[in-house]
């Protein structure tokens, strides 16, 4: 209605604060901060760090100078008339400049401070080679300022095309549809070039780095909607496979990677991740994503390139994974700076006894057996195809020996139940945990038991109503509010759900997803988190969120489409150009839903699934490409 004079003030600083120090991590020294750079639009920040790199970021303004501007702070004022508006922008540069020999880091900021530097176009991981920008494709060039405008059309026109080449899933629930299409996007949010390579990161904020068992997972459960995450992290994985005996880092041959991060504590080998190998399970899961993904697409290319690391790593369960020669696959960590659980509840009190003693190691836990398991089935299939006889009979062999002594060593009788893992005494560790539903996944266990074990894991003790426990409710170290004593993954669920399916349990994978169905409701975007606390549902009960779990994360964000293919009871078999549909079922307030241009091999395939008088249907609507038989297998739903 009038004239008015107003301002904005930013204020900002640059910490240059290692992942590691934001979360937690105290340093033992630190490097140097240099007099930051001042001009009429921008401000650069400087830091000499330990490990010969000077870091540096760039805060300026490119649309509009401001009128007040110091090491810290910028100011712009305003005159506007009515109805008139303006705009403003704040760009941030982060980079790194290796120090070269020969010159200090001081005539280094020196050449960095004066007017106009910009970093040479040609990006490198090498140190020798200059200006390195983190989370960058080496071959790009650098990021040249540009319009917000610009920017976000560029975007939103990425993740339309990433949306257009994945599958789709629609159903008549628009609060559903939602949270799969935000799935899909997060998925794409998550990939990174790291070293030139794409992969799934495995979480903002605390996980933007690639992890081998979260990069795994992910992409077995993006399978349904976009295989080519796992031909990623399967080129990825086994280019970081371990090579030699490096006990810092507990690298061994043939072993995949934890974790794997760039920084200043990384390159002074104040943490061990460059990478960071202490991951039991991460070298079975590259065995069964890659079988899988074989299984998906019958990518004989891929395979044939990735077959000398599917080997290596199964070298790796047979020659080290055992640490004490009793069959079972254990950890034991051996650095101090190392991890002390290595499964995927890895932190400190991962592992409780009943009375709440962490299990001492070497640790066998129990859904790695199963993975271990799998694995080998998985690769004697394959060397059965590939007519190598004789190492598929040395691989079937020892996954009958396994689950035998599986059965034996792990089963609780009075629980129902298998034990989440024996330590180093081989006592069981008899806590009742949401670990022992990944057995159903691997198919490790006889049906009669998967049954029992499925009863427990949705019982009150277990499951909420938004989902399966990590750790079941009475016992003492439940704790809804605990990372890994009581609190609710979405992945675990996954991975459970599957595993009901592959015992003829679809109903009941359906109540599961539809839990974490209700509970993605109450989160923003209907994302679901990487984790959120265990408390039971009631009658118009919340959902209680984990405060600083990740969101996204990559294995939450996948969770649905591995729940929803439990659900729907979908086996892909590439090779063989089938597909089979398997008492299929749609959770709760669902009654269609349509799978658009699934990927079976070369063909895509469109399937719609109603429900009606308790009954779900399926039908073939479109098959593009190669000629695909599909067998629809309906027979009677087993319950709990």
């Amino acid at each position: 209605m009038r004239d008015i004079d107003y301002w904005v003030e930013y204020e900002f600083a640059a910490d240059f604060a290692d992942q590691f120090e934001v979360r937690g991590a105290r340093r033992r020294e630190r490097g140097t901060y240099l007099r930051p750079l001042v001009d009429e639009r921008r401000v650069v920040f400087f830091y000499q760090g330990r490990d010969g790199v000077l870091y540096r970021v760039e805060v300026f303004f490119p649309a509009r100078a401001p009128d007040e501007i110091a090491g810290g702070r910028a100011r712009f004022n305003f005159h506007l008339g009515p109805n008139e508006s303006t705009g403003l922008e704040l760009h941030a540069l982060p980079s790194l400049h290796a120090v070269r020999s020969g010159t200090s880091v001081r005539e280094a900021a020196d050449q960095a401070r004066q007017p106009g530097f910009r970093p040479p176009p040609t990006m490198t991981e090498e140190p020798e080679s200059g200006w390195l920008y983190p989370g960058s494709h080496p071959a790009s060039q650098p990021p040249a300022p540009r319009r917000f405008e610009e920017r976000v059309g560029r975007a939103r026109a990425d993740y339309r095309h990433w949306a257009e080449i994945s599958s789709r899933i629609v159903t008549n629930e628009e609060a559903f549809n939602g949270a799969l299409a935000q799935a899909v996007a997060d998925l794409k949010a998550l990939s990174v070039f790291w070293e030139g390579r794409r992969v799934i990161s495995a979480g903002v904020p605390w996980y933007a780095s690639p992890f081998g068992r979260d990069a795994a997972i992910t992409a077995l459960q993006a399978l349904l909607v976009n295989p080519d995450i796992a031909r990623e992290a399967l080129l990825f994985l086994a280019a970081h496979q371990g090579k030699k005996v490096d006990d810092f880092r507990e690298e061994e041959p043939g072993k995949i990677l934890h974790e794997i991060r760039r920084g200043e504590l990384a390159r002074t080998g104040e943490v061990p991740h460059t990478p960071y190998y202490g991951s039991v399970d991460s070298t079975p899961l590259f065995l069964v994503l890659y079988t899988e993904y074989l299984q998906w697409t019958h990518d004989r290319a891929t395979g044939e390139q990735l077959l000398p690391a599917a080997e290596a790593a199964l070298r790796w369960i047979e020659q080290y994974g055992d640490k004490d020669g009793d069959g079972f696959i254990e950890y034991r960590r051996k650095s101090e700076r190392g991890l002390r659980n290595q499964g995927w509840k890895d932190s400190w009190d991962g592992v409780p006894h009943l009375d709440g003693a962490p299990a001492e190691p070497p640790i066998a836990l129990v859904e790695v057996q199963g993975y271990c398991l799998d694995a080998r089935r998985r690769m004697a299939r394959l060397y059965r195809q590939l007519g190598r006889r004789e190492d598929a009979a040395r691989c079937a062999i020892a996954a009958q020996r396994l689950a035998r002594r599986l059965d034996e060593a792990f089963w609780m009788e009075k629980a129902g139940t298998y034990a989440l893992a024996l330590d180093g005494e081989k006592r069981q560790v008899q806590t009742v945990a949401s670990n022992a539903g990944h057995l159903l996944f691997s198919r490790a266990v006889p049906e009669a038991r998967a049954r029992r074990v499925a009863r427990v894991l949705m019982s009150p003790e277990s499951f909420s109503g938004f989902g399966i426990r990590t750790l079941a409710r009475g016992q003492r170290p439940y704790n809804p509010l605990s990372y890994h004593n009581g609190t609710i993954w979405p992945h675990d669920n996954s991975l459970i759900a599957m595993g009901l399916s592959n015992y003829g349990m679809q109903k009941v994978a359906a109540q599961v997803l539809s839990g974490a169905y209700d509970a993605c409701r109450q989160f923003r975007h209907y994302r679901l988190p990487e984790l959120y606390c265990g408390m039971a549902r009631g009658e118009g009960d919340l959902v209680v969120s984990y405060p600083v779990s990740c969101s996204p994360q990559a294995w939450a964000s996948g969770a649905f489409f591995l729940m929803l293919r439990g659900c729907l009871g979908l086996y892909p078999d590439a090779p063989r150009r089938r597909l089979k549909i398997v008492n299929p079922h749609l959770p709760a307030g669902v009654q269609r839903l349509t799978l658009e241009r699934l990927r079976v091999g070369d063909t895509r395939v469109t399937v719609d699934f109603t429900c009606s008088g308790g009954s779900c249907f399926a039908a073939v609507r479109d098959v593009e490409g190669e000629p695909l038989a599909i067998r629809i297998e309906v027979g009677a739903q087993h319950d709990l």
